[in-house]
């Protein structure tokens, strides 16, 4: 390990399961699920902007969770393979705190979105004559701006306090990223404090959010179920079908991380969560809103029809 640079601040961070015999597989893989989040999230974008068809709430929505993901996972990638293409370990205090920062200031506010658009499906699914009054463009802008804003500031607070603990011992952190749980497990000071202060935020951030969202569907199939129209009922499930796909891995992952006890973690499953959380899911939510969706499709046909003239 070269520590020529390093300062008495920095972490060292053993990087991307370090315990793998191949290693230089994993950064292949990863440099190529880098590239296609990055393809698909500005595809959609591209479409939702361009398509007058796809300038609905519930594309509007879509297109949000998208910038969330071209930013999560440049987040985190590039200095995972910086790291490894010039064997340096180390990072700064103050890149650490940014990515943690990063970290929690996109999946809280992918949460608070998540939540949201399952309540524009309740409304478009259970109260579909009030969707124009209910789902207003400016509804969509302020409870955007309020996510953007909320996670940003629940995000700041989980950053900053964490981050002002004594540190004892090696600053050695078995992971590819800056995570809370490694700098607590570092912290020389009694963290119970700042217990309270993550469970409240896993209250506020996740456990509300999710019931919310369970609330929203129960009452979304309890309508479909009476609806008489089979080709009804099965637009109804074809238009919630990817939204729940997102959020049940978006939610799956979010829980094992935050509401199993920390002392049952192990770096490895840390690590995996990680990497199903910033690699895998912004790569995948393209693909789960686009390949069962028809308009997205068309817009999609119809651009590239576009740039064949």
């Amino acid at each position: 390990m070269d520590q020529d640079n390093q300062t008495s601040t920095d972490f060292i961070l053993l990087g991307f399961f370090p315990e793998f015999r191949y290693p230089d597989l994993l950064i292949i893989l990863l440099l190529v699920f880098y590239i296609l989040a990055l393809a698909g999230n500005s595809v959609l974008i591209l479409l939702i902007g361009l398509d007058a068809r796809l300038h609905t709430p519930m594309y509007f929505l879509l297109s949000q969770m998208s910038v969330i993901d071209l930013i999560f996972i440049p987040s985190t990638v590039p200095k995972t393979v910086a790291n490894y293409c010039t064997g340096s370990k180390s990072i700064s205090f103050f890149a650490c705190a940014a990515q943690m920062f990063f970290f929690l200031f996109l999946g809280l506010t992918e949460c608070m979105l998540l939540t949201f658009m399952a309540y524009d499906r309740y409304v478009a699914v259970c109260r579909p004559l009030r969707y124009a009054v209910l789902m207003w463009p400016g509804v969509c802008l302020q409870v955007t701006a309020l996510a953007w804003v909320g996670g940003a500031l629940g995000a700041l607070v989980n950053t900053w306090y964490p981050m002002s603990f004594p540190i004892c011992g090696p600053r050695v952190i078995n992971h590819y990223l800056c995570e809370i749980l490694a700098i607590l497990r570092m912290s020389c000071i009694d963290t119970s404090v700042y217990e309270m202060v993550k469970f409240v935020s896993t209250v506020t951030f996740l456990l509300i959010p999710f019931s919310l969202i369970l609330a929203s569907y129960i009452l979304i199939f309890l309508t479909v179920l009476k609806m008489n129209s089979p080709k009804g009922r099965h637009k109804a499930l074809t238009t919630c079908c990817s939204h729940l796909t997102v959020v049940s891995l978006f939610f799956g992952q979010a829980m094992f991380v935050h509401l199993t006890p920390d002392s049952s973690h192990t770096p490895k499953q840390d690590q995996i969560g990680a990497v199903l959380g910033t690699i895998v899911t912004p790569m995948l939510n393209p693909l789960i809103y686009s390949l069962r969706n028809k308009e997205v499709l068309e817009a999609l046909k119809k651009c590239m029809g576009r740039c064949c003239d």
